[in-house]
């Protein structure tokens, strides 16, 4: 006697012919018992039969007749149990998927040819092993449901309960639901239903996964009504449970689920990714509109998001969330500079809207008092802002305002990170260092939108300070999207800075028709000071000074506004001293020189501004004190004003009569220009200091003319020692020598 255990498809009725061919008098129930003895009697879908059926086939096994019964892995009757516990005798048999090779024999005996690996994978992968089902495959035409199964899961569906049905139709959906969201969408008892389900040969043997052939069949039959009401019905159960609306719209997403309920998911997906991934949310909305949702109801979560990216946001929707959507456009008027804009709008929403605007309302010169609650890193953004009339005291404020948001960022589309702005102020206080640092660190502050002013902002202040290389790479670098008006300006101004500092002409040209149509607007604030600077001499450079002019007017009323803050106002005569210093107009220089003498400062920066003027002042009406322009150097370079002190020193020692004075005015102005080596070892490759200077500027990009310019040295000494560098390298080419400094200078 034995017992053959599989679910159906599994090959029981076939296994049960092969033990009958091997009998020698073979005997199928029901006739069996009626038949001569010695017989082997063959029960198959002994699950299926009823109590007294089970009773007469125990005693005639407990009576000695040879048995052998097929059924299900389960058992749910105990007269089957007991039949089972007398027929298993001799043994039980399981019948376990096929393998590679079986799957392969058995779709050439189908199909009557041989079968490639890759297509007995593919049937395997299909059927998951399930002999009948892999049967049907192979048989099917190619890409279509195999006849065989879609007759199969009619009949199968046709007697079973309607919540096992649902189930197994969600199972088809593949959305990988819980246990307690099927159970609460297909109102079945989701244990009872999957053993079902699992017995009847649709699902995978090792799991709750639906067959894939099966499945394909299954879809197959559904209408499309019903496809809609088991999406709706899922969505349901996905917000009855509370689930991740991420995962659920995921879910339903694969399913290509659109109904109402499905949208209200996908909504709430965007919601909670806005600010995580803008990027995805945006898709998220998407697909809650093309589900049905209407468009004013994801309006503010889409603009956010687009804010985010650096889109274009749509406002036309302003009868829903229109609080949000307010914020979102007093932050995107700010990304494009317009400062009054913003203030306007941030002021006009309820929430934080009040404290939001209090950087824009300072740039614009008002000191206003916030009322509003607001996350904490936002009311200590607004308290920096609010004290940025002293530089020195508003940057530990903006710093713990950007190591707060780093602790809790915000949910909100910013007008500026306080890392942008804590950067701005500590450049402005001379303190490139601390400007660096936060801007390393500001990593996704504020969205993809501000990484690339974080960039702008890291290659400005480090092209302040004297390094150029940051601020070259970042120029070479060409922007993915449109920037918005405030990053424009902020490029053209590095573009120019670089252009002025190396002589170059066809650069600052360039830079400045960018950067004129940006000015025209006359939308400048205080934060946007020091940037307007380099485009401005730019102006007077090209001899177009009145272009300028309107914008300098535009941030000396601002400044008036503040008070006259002593940093400030420095930082607006030093325009105007390098103006006049560009056109070599001495008496406007002295004219600013004397305006600045009234100023009144503690602080490093300014200080050592308002001494330098004096100095410029005397040195373009050919008055040069060689041991002040040095000893002013020296300030300058300490405020982090390296080739403003560099530009003293070299044109001090070309109007000094004393030649001794002149040639160390001269090397003066040389080491200052020189760009920072704390990086490099000197002496690597045995160049000195002359030629690593010339090396790196070299592989800056730079041309003879410029490094020239830069280090005041005749383009053909920088022909000199390039060649000299060549030889030290071993070289014999441009490009070799390239790869050998990238190597030794950027190690």
């Amino acid at each position: 006697m034995v017992v053959v255990v599989g679910v159906d498809g599994a090959g029981r009725t076939h296994r049960l012919r092969e033990l009958a061919a091997d009998a020698a008098a073979p005997a199928w129930w029901p006739t069996a018992l009626t038949g001569p003895p010695g017989r082997l009697i063959l029960v198959d879908d002994a699950h299926r039969l009823d109590a007294t059926a089970l009773r007469e086939l125990t005693a005639a096994a407990r009576a000695g007749e040879d048995l052998a019964m097929a059924r299900r892995p389960t058992i749910q009757q105990p007269e089957l149990a007991e039949l089972d516990e007398a027929a298993a005798a001799g043994g039980v048999e399981i019948l376990a998927p096929l393998g590679p090779d079986g799957v392969a024999r058995l779709v050439a005996t189908i199909t009557g040819r041989p079968v490639s690996p890759a297509v007995a994978a593919a049937v395997l992968a299909a059927s998951a092993g399930l002999p009948a089902v892999a049967a049907a495959v192979a048989a099917a035409p190619p890409d279509t449901p195999a006849p065989a199964l879609l007759a199969r899961v009619q009949r199968r569906f046709a007697a079973l309960d309607p919540p096992i049905v649902t189930v197994a139709r969600m199972l088809a959906l593949e959305l990988d639901l819980p246990d307690h969201v099927l159970a609460e969408a297909s109102k079945a008892e989701v244990a009872t239903a999957l053993r079902i389900l699992r017995d009847e040969g649709l699902l995978v043997p090792d799991g709750d996964r639906m067959i894939p052939a099966v499945a394909v069949a299954v879809l197959a039959e559904l209408p499309a009504a019903e496809r809609r009401r088991l999406h709706d019905a899922v969505a349901r159960a996905l917000l009855a449970a509370r689930a991740d609306p991420v995962t659920a719209a995921t879910q339903l997403r694969a399913a290509r689920a659109v109904t109402p309920v499905a949208a209200t998911v996908y909504r709430e997906a965007g919601e909670r990714l806005r600010f995580d991934d803008p990027a995805g949310a945006l898709g998220w909305f998407d697909d809650a509109v093309d589900a049905g949702a209407e468009p004013a109801t994801v309006a503010a979560g889409r603009a956010e998001a687009s804010a985010l990216l650096g889109l274009p946001i749509e406002t036309d929707q302003a009868g829903v969330d229109a609080d949000r959507l307010a914020l979102v456009e007093g932050a995107v008027a700010a990304h494009h500079g317009r400062s009054a804009r913003a203030a306007e709008l941030l002021l006009s929403a309820a929430g934080p809207g009040t404290v939001l605007a209090v950087p824009s309302q300072v740039g614009l010169g008002q000191v206003p008092t916030p009322t509003a609650q607001a996350p904490t890193a936002l009311l200590r953004l607004a308290e920096g802002a609010r004290a940025a009339g002293d530089p020195e005291a508003a940057l530990p404020m903006l710093i713990e305002a950007a190591e707060e948001y780093e602790r809790r960022p915000p949910a909100l589309v910013l007008p500026d990170t306080p890392h942008a702005l804590a950067a701005v102020v500590a450049v402005t206080a001379g303190d490139v260092a601390t400007a660096e640092d936060l801007l390393r660190r500001s990593g996704d502050a504020g969205g993809p939108v501000f990484a690339e002013r974080h960039r702008l902002l890291l290659a400005w202040a480090r092209m302040r300070a004297g390094r150029y290389d940051t601020a070259l790479a970042e120029l070479s670098r060409r922007p993915g999207a449109e920037q918005p008006g405030r990053e424009r300006l902020l490029r053209a101004a590095v573009a120019a800075g670089i252009a002025r500092r190396r002589g170059d002409i066809a650069g600052l040209r360039e830079a400045w028709t960018g950067a004129e149509p940006l000015l025209a607007r006359r939308t400048a604030d205080l934060w946007q000071l020091e940037a307007i600077e380099e485009l401005a001499v730019a102006a007077a450079r090209l001899r177009r000074p009145g272009r300028a002019e309107p914008v300098l007017e535009l941030l000396e009323a601002i400044v008036t506004r503040l008070g006259r803050p002593p940093a400030w106002s420095v930082a607006l005569g030093w325009i105007r001293l390098h103006m006049a210093v560009v056109t070599e107009d001495a008496d406007a220089a002295a004219k600013v020189a004397g305006q600045l003498s009234t100023v009144v400062t503690g602080a490093a920066r300014p200080r050592a501004q308002c001494a330098a003027a004096e100095l410029w002042a005397g040195v373009l009406a050919g008055d040069v004190d060689p041991a002040a322009t040095v000893a002013v150097t020296e300030e300058l370079h300490a405020a982090e004003l390296p080739w403003e002190a560099s530009r003293l020193a070299g044109q001090a020692a070309v109007r000094t009569s004393d030649a001794v004075a002149a040639r160390h005015l001269l090397e003066r102005a040389r080491e200052l220009a020189e760009p920072d080596r704390a990086a490099t070892a000197t002496g690597d490759a045995g160049l000195s200091d002359r030629e690593l200077a010339v090396a790196r500027l070299v592989l800056a990009g730079s041309t003879h003319r410029e490094i020239g310019a830069q280090l005041y040295i005749a383009p053909k000494t920088v022909e000199h020692h390039v060649a000299r560098i060549r030889v030290k390298l071993g070289t014999t080419t441009r490009a070799e020598m390239l790869a050998v400094l990238r190597e030794i200078l950027t190690r």
